[in-house]
């Protein structure tokens, strides 16, 4: 039997030390490990930092005064203690309408429960064919908070988004869809974070769906979290997805005016084109706790959960990402081709993942052979990956899934879900 050497530990460092402070240190290793995968320096910070158009930051940037709850190992999120609203900011809420008559009034309401702001809406009916111009005049009628823009003829969803937000007077933006809805207070709780931190421009939570009927809300924050701009975009490209879902988001109106538009030529990702533009130029914040807004799931809007919807999702969101960061882009520097290379790996194995879970099914319309070959021409070297070894052997063989592979695959994406609920990436 081998004797373990005279006062060699046996745990390293770690021996001796309480079990937190001890998963604490393994975490640190481990997102060193991998940032050196990725060709990062794991001691970087990022204080001083400059954006990718080259202009200084202020960080994780706060209002002096504020309570730093913890400061994260590497530096990429800021968790602050909430602080009071002193101000009564005005907040410019726009409402898209096509055919969503039923739901304007839940969807207005909601967003005119909100404490401590001036808050005015605007809802732009695109040529609905039902009563939804109706239902909108008389909620413009009730409450002259309440306003109505209304297209003669069909324009599309991005050219009403656009109508709408052009219009827009306040210090902050919101874009709600008509068939969503939003907590009481949630738009306070939002822009009390950003008026405390200057530097935000985009404020997010967790978005709970819902069929029918809203839920009370608690009116209670459990922190907030800030990262730097560059931070936050590298969290999105290590992951490759879209982490927000839209009603959620309160922007800066500053911000928004640096962006000025959806980009008509991302149909079904236009939105995710906002959040990464906006944090090349400003700092990310997330109130939370209480969801900060509702999502109403209903046919109308079950498109993505499709096989044809899955492919659409992952080639929009290819799209968005050359077109932030590829070479053509206005970011054509060293950080954003480092970037956009981090996105489309990850692009590439999700889709080989999809492709796994789709195919060991034996659905006969899963696109799995699809959904290889958008990987292997987005990043060629997946063929070398583990996932891309059990997509070969699932494509040989007609496997039947063991009961022991599915429960764990089940764990993994809902640890991914309790993750994203908790931290928001």
């Amino acid at each position: 039997m081998r004797r373990r050497q005279p006062g060699r530990r046996r745990h390293g460092r770690c021996r001796g030390l309480p079990r937190h402070q001890r998963e604490r240190a393994s975490g640190r290793a481990r997102r060193c490990r991998q940032h050196a995968r990725d060709g990062l320096d794991p001691a970087r910070r990022p204080a001083g930092r400059r954006d990718l158009g080259g202009r200084p930051r202020a960080g994780a940037g706060s209002a002096p005064g504020l309570a730093v709850l913890d400061a994260r190992a590497g530096g990429d999120v800021v968790i602050v203690r909430p602080a009071p609203l002193r101000t009564r900011p005005r907040v410019s809420v726009v409402i898209p309408c096509y055919n969503y008559g039923q739901f304007l009034p839940t969807a207005v309401g909601s967003v005119l429960d909100q404490a401590g702001l001036d808050v005015d809406v605007l809802i732009v009916d695109d040529a609905s064919t039902d009563d939804s111009l109706d239902v909108a005049a008389a909620l413009a009628a009730a409450d002259d908070r309440v306003a109505v823009l209304a297209h003669e003829r069909n324009a599309g969803h991005i050219a009403t988004y656009n109508d709408g937000l052009a219009e827009v007077r306040g210090d902050y933006v919101v874009l709600l869809s008509a068939d969503d809805a939003v907590p009481r207070n949630a738009l306070t709780r939002a822009v009390t974070l950003m008026e405390n931190h200057p530097g935000v421009g985009l404020v997010y939570g967790f978005p709970e769906n819902f069929e029918d009927h809203l839920r009370d809300v608690p009116d209670v924050v459990r922190s907030w979290s800030v990262w730097s701009g560059q931070d936050w975009l590298e969290r999105i490209c290590r992951k490759g997805k879209n982490v927000i879902m839209s009603p959620e988001v309160v922007m800066r109106r500053a911000a928004w005016d640096e962006i000025s538009s959806y980009d008509p030529r991302l149909p079904h990702a236009a939105d995710m084109a906002i959040w990464l533009r906006t944090a090349q130029r400003w700092d990310i914040g997330r109130v939370n706790g209480p969801p900060q807004a509702f999502y109403r799931v209903h046919g109308e809007n079950m498109h993505l959960t499709t096989y044809a919807g899955m492919i659409t999702d992952l080639r929009e969101r290819s799209l968005v990402f050359d077109l932030l960061l590829g070479a053509g882009s206005a970011a054509g520097t060293a950080d954003a081709a480092r970037l956009h290379a981090m996105a489309r790996r990850a692009l590439a194995r999700t889709a080989v993942r999809l492709a796994v879970n789709e195919g060991i099914g034996a659905d006969p319309d899963a696109p799995t052979d699809e959904l290889a070959d958008f990987a292997r021409t987005l990043w060629p070297p997946v063929q070398r990956t583990r996932e891309w070894q059990r997509y070969s052997r699932s494509a040989r063989t007609d496997v039947v899934r063991p009961p022991k592979v599915t429960f764990a695959g089940r764990a993994r994406t809902h640890l991914a879900w309790r993750q994203w609920r908790r931290y928001g990436t």
